[in-house]
C-alpha cells in the first residue's frame, strides 16, 4: 500500500512537471525560414554532418535551439553564428545538441547558425543490395513548419552515379571537390513533418561499416526495448516501420539539365544574381510589396516611412496574398515609427543572397545569368510591341520587377511609352507612390483601403510616366536606409568554402539510447533521428 502511495505521488509530480514544461514551452511561438543539412559520408563508416538553420522567433524569448542527432553516438564539432562566432554547444545527453544563441531572439527576430558533428554507426549493410552499404537519414524536425528543408549527401571519394542508388526521388546530382553529391529539397513542412533521404553504394568504398545483427540477436536488438516498455503492441509498430524503412533503391542519373540552367528564380531572386546593388534590390522588394498592396508610403521625405497594411499585420493572422521569403524578412525590418531598421535590412539581403546561391548548387552560372538577361529582354518586348496603350500598361505593369533588372529601364520605358499615354489602375499601389514621390500634391489620391471604389485615375503622358518612376526608383534606391554606411557594413561577406572538419567520435556500446523511440532503433541504421529539435 506504501509502495502504491509513494508511486501515485511520483506520477502526480511528473504531471504536474509535464503540465509545467508545456505551458512554459507553449508561450514560445517560432518557425524555421530554412533547415540545410549537408553529410559527408566518411571512410571510417562515421558522417560528418552540418546543418545551417535560420530560426525566427514569433512569439515569446528564444535562448537555445536543440538539434537532433540520427544516434547517441556523436561528437560535437563546432557551431557558430552567420557572424563567424562560436557558440556554446552541449550534449544533453537525450540525443540532441543543445546550441546556445549568441543573442537572445524576440518576437519579429531571425538567428541563423550552423552545427558541424561527427556521427559514427551510420553506415550498414544493405539487406536488399548485396555488397552494398546504406545510410538513411531523417532531418531534425520541430513543433514548427520548416519553410525550407534541403539535404546533400556527399558520397565517399570515387563512387560514381552508376554505383549509387537513393531511396527516394533526387532533386539533383552533382559533385562537390570532385565527390558525387546527391540533393533533395522539401518546402513548407508542417510541425513534426519527416522526411527519410537514403543512398546505397558499394561496400569497397568504405573501410567500417556495421553488420547488421540476425536471427534472435537481431530480433531482441530491434524490439526488445519496447517489448519491455510499451508491451507487444509498440513492437507491431516498430515492425510496420521496419517495413517501411526498407524501401526500394532509386538509382540516380545525372542530366544536361542538372548542370545547366536553373530555373525558377524571382525577378528579385534574378537581381542579385545580375550584380543590382544592395539599395536598388531592397528597392525592388517594397515595389514587390506594394503590388501586393502589403504596404503604403506614408512619407518620402527626409526619409522613408512605411505602414503595414492592416491584412498584413501579424496581430491579423495569415493574409491573403501568400509572400516571399525576402518580402517577410522587409515587413521585420519595418520599425514601429515607419523608418526602415539598417541590420534587419541588411540581413534581408544576406538571406537573400545565400538562398540563391544555395539554389545555385549543381547549375551553371554563367548560363543561368545569360538565361535571365533573356527574359528581361523578352518582357521589354512585350510593353513595346503592345497593340494599345492599355494593353502595354497592363503588360508594363505584370512584368515591372522584370523590366527593373534592366540597366536601361528609364530609356526603355520613354521609348516605349514616347507615343502613347500609360493608363493606370486604382490598385496599382506602385505607381502611386511613385506619382506622390513625384508631385508631393497630386490632383489624385487613390482609396488605399479599397482602391477600387476610388475615382478612375487619369492617364499619364508618357513622358511625364517615364520621369516619374526613374525618379521615384532612383530617390527611393539613395534614401531606402538612413544611415547607408550602417546598411552596407552590416551586409556579412560571403563566407570562404570550408573543408568538413572531422572530430573524432567516442566509443560506445551496442546500445540504442532511445529505447523509447517510435522507429525502435537498436544498433540498426535506423534512418529516425531519435531526438526531434525544439527551443527554449
Amino acid at each position: 500500500m506504501v509502495k502504491n502511495h509513494h508511486l501515485l505521488v511520483i506520477l502526480s509530480a511528473l504531471f504536474i512537471l509535464m503540465t509545467f514544461v508545456g505551458t512554459a514551452t507553449a508561450q514560445i511561438q517560432y518557425h524555421l525560414n530554412y533547415e540545410w543539412a549537408e553529410i559527408w559520408i566518411n571512410q571510417d563508416g562515421t558522417i560528418d554532418l552540418l546543418y545551417n538553420m535560420s530560426v525566427t522567433c514569433d512569439s515569446g524569448v528564444i535562448r537555445y535551439v536543440n538539434v537532433g542527432q540520427p544516434n547517441s553516438d556523436f561528437t560535437i564539432g563546432k557551431a557558430e553564428d552567420e557572424a563567424g562566432q562560436t557558440l556554446t554547444a552541449t550534449d544533453t545527453g537525450n540525443g540532441r545538441v543543445r546550441v546556445d544563441l549568441h543573442t537572445s531572439i524576440s518576437s519579429g527576430q531571425t538567428a541563423r547558425f550552423s552545427l558541424l558533428t561527427n556521427v559514427a554507426r551510420m553506415i550498414w549493410e544493405d539487406e536488399d543490395n548485396p555488397g552494398n552499404v546504406d545510410m538513411q537519414f531523417i532531418p531534425t524536425w520541430y513543433d514548427a513548419t520548416i519553410r525550407d528543408l534541403r539535404v546533400l549527401i556527399v558520397l565517399p571519394s570515387g563512387v560514381t552515379s552508376d554505383d549509387v542508388k537513393t531511396s527516394v526521388n533526387w532533386d539533383n546530382v552533382l559533385t562537390e571537390n570532385g565527390r558525387l553529391a546527391i540533393y533533395w529539397e522539401r518546402e513548407n513542412l508542417s510541425p513534426n513533418q519527416k522526411y527519410t533521404f537514403g543512398v546505397s553504394f558499394p561496400k569497397e568504398y568504405v573501410q567500417g561499416y556495421q553488420k547488421r545483427p540476425t536471427g534472435v540477436v537481431a530480433f531482441l536488438q530491434q524490439y526488445g526495448p519496447a517489448l519491455v516498455i510499451f508491451g507487444v503492441s509498440i513492437a507491431a509498430i516498430g515492425a510496420v516501420v521496419y517495413v517501411v524503412r526498407k524501401r526500394p533503391y532509386l538509382k540516380p542519373t545525372i542530366s544536361m539539365e542538372t548542370l545547366g540552367i536553373r530555373r525558377g528564380l524571382t525577378a528579385v531572386e534574378a537581381s542579385y544574381l545580375l550584380d543590382v546593388k544592395p539599395t536598388k534590390l531592397v528597392t525592388e522588394i517594397l515595389y514587390s510589396l506594394l503590388r501586393k498592396r502589403a504596404i503604403w508610403v506614408e512619407t518620402t521625405t527626409p526619409s522613408l516611412k512605411l505602414k503595414i497594411m492592416k491584412s498584413f499585420q501579424k496581430k491579423n493572422g495569415t493574409p491573403e496574398t501568400p509572400l516571399r521569403y525576402y518580402e517577410i524578412d522587409f515587413l521585420a525590418a519595418i520599425k514601429e515609427d515607419g523608418t526602415l531598421g539598417e541590420e534587419k535590412l541588411a540581413q534581408t539581403v544576406v538571406f537573400l543572397r545565400d538562398t540563391v546561391e544555395e539554389k545555385l548548387r549543381g547549375y551553371c552560372r554563367r548560363d543561368t545569368i545569360d538565361y535571365y538577361r533573356k527574359i528581361v529582354a523578352k518582357v521589354w518586348e512585350q510593353v513595346e510591341q503592345a497593340g494599345t496603350p492599355k494593353l502595354a500598361s497592363k503588360a508594363y505593369d505584370e512584368q515591372l520587377l522584370w523590366l527593373f533588372l534592366d540597366p536601361n529601364y528609364q530609356s526603355r520605358t520613354q521609348t516605349a511609352f514616347r507615343d502613347r499615354a500609360f493608363e493606370p489602375s486604382p490598385l496599382w499601389f506602385w505607381y502611386w507612390y511613385s506619382y506622390r514621390h513625384y508631385h508631393p500634391k497630386p490632383t489624385y489620391k487613390p482609396n488605399i483601403k479599397t482602391p477600387t471604389k476610388g475615382a478612375k485615375p487619369p492617364t499619364i503622358p508618357g513622358a511625364d510616366f517615364a520621369n516619374n518612376i526613374a525618379t521615384a526608383v532612383e530617390s527611393t534606391s539613395n534614401n531606402i536606409v538612413t544611415n547607408l554606411e550602417k546598411f552596407a557594413n552590416a551586409i556579412v561577406p560571403m563566407p570562404t568554402a570550408k573543408s568538413s572538419t572531422k572530430p573524432a567520435h567516442h566509443k560506445s556500446s551496442c546500445v540504442c539510447a532511445c529505447a523509447a523511440c517510435a522507429c525502435v532503433c537498436a544498433c540498426v541504421s535506423c534512418a529516425c533521428a531519435c531526438a526531434g529539435g525544439g527551443v527554449g
